[in-house]
């Protein structure tokens, strides 16, 4: 009795150790394909994109989810095509001059700091920046292979992400299998709001972008500063990687700007807190109401967290990375473990 109680233990632990291994080595597969899931996420925000377009024309026309997605990219790839036509010229003339006028910007303001202690000190670091990445330029030819894997990686997620949006039920309903049957249901109406939560942050940014670039071109055009389209275009796009895009983005402006003297640079200066001030405070309130809240430090350590875990991509999806994982955490932890019936209730609407 003795010898089969030990053998008895002895297949338990080895059945422990064998689940122990499985799941270290499910953990390595993940950690390993950590790009692939971030790719997988790109094809869903564009699903997400074109579900939100086609959803309201399958309601007013009547027609198959399937057919009015197909015609939602049709619109999106319409509007591009308009818009470059309309001011696909003037913006690659501005581009370009932009381009060229940039470092004649930055010859005249080094000339204008060289005349003051202040602006020397950051001269010299600028210089000093400048030699510690003189041997960047061996690594062009693999940024140069990084930016065409890029471009592919783009085009999977975009048809990935047409063939999500024409059957999303089919897939969601694939996770939900891979669930006992008691979580079937809440696993679905998890999905279920993150999915919402997605999709009203992403048209609450679209519209938030228009906005931002369109008012910063009008200012710049206002006060002067040369390829204002252009920089308003810079502006209103990098509104989509938050903290980080409308600093980065305001600096061609300010450079241009400074070229011209220190009264258009305070002006341009003014131009971009005008109307960063007025997305914080309006537009961002106005089209975010019915949009989960999600603090800035979050936000902050968000593009920070992300963008050291995937790269580039990772800043670039960290906010909506962030809007996923904050309805993850008030759906399943506030509402479920804590039962907080005010956060289940916030998360189904």
């Amino acid at each position: 009795m003795i010898f089969k109680r030990d053998d008895a233990l002895d297949a338990v632990f080895v059945q422990k150790v064998l689940f122990i291994l499985f799941l270290i080595a499910v953990s390595a597969l993940v950690l390993k394909l950590l790009s692939l899931w971030l790719l997988v996420f790109g094809a869903v925000v564009v699903a997400v994109v074109l579900r939100a377009i086609a959803e309201p024309l399958s309601r007013l026309t009547r027609l198959p989810e399937s057919i009015s997605v197909l015609l939602a990219l049709l619109m999106v790839a319409l509007v591009l095509i308009g818009i470059s036509y309309m001011f696909g010229r003037e913006i690659v003339e501005q581009t370009t001059d932009l381009r060229a006028q940039i470092p004649v910007a930055w010859e005249r303001l080094q000339g204008q700091l060289a005349t003051t202690e202040v602006g020397g000190f950051l001269l010299d670091q600028v210089d000093d920046i400048r030699r510690q990445a003189s041997g960047a330029l061996s690594i062009i030819p693999r940024v140069a292979g990084g930016i065409a894997e890029s471009l592919g990686n783009l085009l999977v997620v975009v048809v990935a992400g047409i063939f999500i949006a024409i059957n999303p039920r089919s897939y969601r309903d694939g996770i939900v299998r891979l669930f006992p049957v008691k979580y079937k249901e809440r696993t679905r109406d998890t999905l279920n709001a993150t999915g919402r939560a997605l999709r009203q942050w992403l048209v609450a940014q679209c519209f938030s972008m228009v906005l931002v670039g369109t008012l910063t071109a009008i200012g710049l055009t206002i006060i002067g500063v040369p390829s204002a389209l252009a920089l308003g275009l810079i502006t209103g796009l990098a509104q989509f990687v938050p903290m980080v895009g409308p600093v980065v983005s305001t600096v061609p402006g300010l450079l241009l700007a400074g070229a011209q003297g220190w009264d258009m640079m305070l002006w341009t200066l003014l131009v971009y807190t005008g109307v960063s001030q007025l997305e914080a405070n309006l537009i961002t309130p106005m089209v975010q109401r019915q949009v989960t809240s999600i603090s800035p430090v979050v936000v902050l350590f968000a593009v920070l967290g992300f963008g050291s875990l995937f790269g580039p991509l990772g800043v670039l999806f960290a906010t909506p990375l962030a809007v996923v994982a904050h309805t993850l955490v008030m759906k399943l932890y506030v509402g479920e473990v804590l039962h907080d019936p005010q956060a289940a209730e916030k998360e189904k609407r």
